[in-house]
Formats: structure tokens, sequence, C-alpha cells
């Protein structure tokens, strides 16, 4: 999956939902201050960010494929060590960081087993790798009620439900075909309020992700038609959805 967009677009379809999420998973990687840390597959930088408060810019390196990313995570994290590269070939040395870390972006990787066990490689035996990745598949990721509509209008469409990681267990699993021992995999959960059905759907129109390529490939009419649908399952604004992410770690 392509995320060559706009580092706005995409802070406004899933930054609104990636940036809370992003200190609890700090947590729950056990960052400390002190610690040299990476953040692979950064995006536009809402894990980054939250890495910076905790340890500061100088320990922290980040790594995205998209150039239009990596662009907005030097603009926005000076200091910051940043490269364009993908998970499954980072430019780095063994044991180069402490923890390692990727939000949201294990079931975008081309091969999600090498990220991984890359990921593993760069930190420092009994470092802390960790991963997140929405509950698309147990229906209570932010995108759940937009796929429902969907799979209502579309039944052959497959959302984000079968993607790597997506579903309970699927993370421990991954973890554990990359070498892995020892998995704790935790459910994490944000809650963000949308003041208008508007706000709530625009960001969809975006072309970002999964969700925004499908509706870039609707005629009109099948657009304004499954926009209504999401109106109709989403309750009166203002509303709010809950989001949860899977989230496994594990000693390097």
């Amino acid at each position: 999956m392509s995320f060559a967009v706009a580092a706005e677009a995409y802070d406004r379809f899933m930054g609104r939902y990636s940036t809370p999420l992003a200190p609890l998973f700090v947590d729950f990687g056990h960052v400390s201050a002190g610690q040299r840390v990476l953040d692979v597959g950064a995006g536009p930088g809402a894990l980054t960010g939250a890495l910076v408060e905790r340890v500061g810019a100088v320990e922290v390196t980040a790594v995205d494929p998209s150039e239009p990313f990596v662009a907005a995570l030097r603009e926005r994290n000076p200091g910051v060590a940043v490269h364009q590269a993908a998970a499954e070939s980072l430019p780095f040395d063994d044991a180069s960081f402490d923890a390692t870390l990727a939000q949201l972006v294990v079931h975008f990787m081309h091969d999600p087993v090498a990220g991984i066990r890359e990921m593993r490689r760069v930190t420092v035996p009994g470092g802390v790798v960790a991963a997140s990745v929405w509950d698309h598949g147990g229906g209570h990721g932010p995108l759940s009620v937009y796929w429902e509509a969907v799979r209502e209008l579309d039944p052959a469409s497959e959302g984000e439900a079968h993607l790597a990681g997506a579903t309970e267990g699927d993370l421990t699993r991954l973890f554990e075909q990359a070498g892995m021992t020892g998995v704790a995999e935790e459910s994490l959960t944000v809650r963000v309020e949308h003041a208008t059905f508007e706000e709530w759907w625009e960001p969809y129109t975006l072309g970002v992700g999964p969700a925004g390529s499908y509706i870039a490939g609707l005629a009109p009419e099948a657009r304004e038609e499954l926009r209504e649908k999401c109106r109709a399952l989403l309750p009166e604004p203002p509303f709010t959805i809950s989001a949860s992410a899977w989230s496994a770690r594990a000693r390097a």
C-alpha cells in the first residue's frame, strides 16, 4: 500500500487517532529517558513526536519509505535523525537502539515477519521491540464503521480486517515467526470526539490508505451512497469514536 500523499492529508485522516495513541504506545514499549529509540514506519511523525517528548530529539531516529512523510518528519522534528527506508531493510548496524517501535505499520509492510526481524536485529539484546495495529479484525478500529458501510454496499470488498496483525493474537504470531519469545500483547484504546458528520467523513476522501483508495475508485453516485450509509450507521453528532489497537512487545 502506497502512502505517497501529503503529510497534512494523513494528519487529517489518521493523525486524529494515531496522535493520542502514541503516548500510550510509548508507555507500552517501556521507553524511558536515556534510551536510543527507533521509530519504524514513522509516517508524518505521531509516534516520533511522543518519543521526542520522552527521550529528547537527539536520541530518536525515524524511518519511513514515503518521501512526503520523510520531508514532514525532518521539518517537524529538528534534531531527529530521519532516513528514507523500508522496515524490511533498515540502514543501521546490529544492536544500534535500546528500543525499536512500529506504530500502525506492520500491516502495511511487504513482509511483516522480515520487518519485525529487522527491528529485532537493530535492537540491543534485551532491548524492547514493539508494534501496534488497529483492531480491524475485531471491528474495534477507528475505521470500523466505514468498512461496515462498505461491506453492506459491496460484500466482496476485503476491507482491512485481513491485514497482518489486525486480529487478536496476530502480532504475537508474527513476532514468534520472527524468532522472538515471551511476547506480551495488549489492546490500547483511544477515544476521539467528532463535532460533525462532515468533519468525520471528509478525510476519507483524501486518498489515504486502503479506505481512501477505495473511495477514489468509486463513481460519484456510489461515493454519495457510501457517504449516506456511513451517516446512517453513526450516532447523531457530536459523537465519539472508540478505537483500539493490538500491541505486542518482546525483548530482542
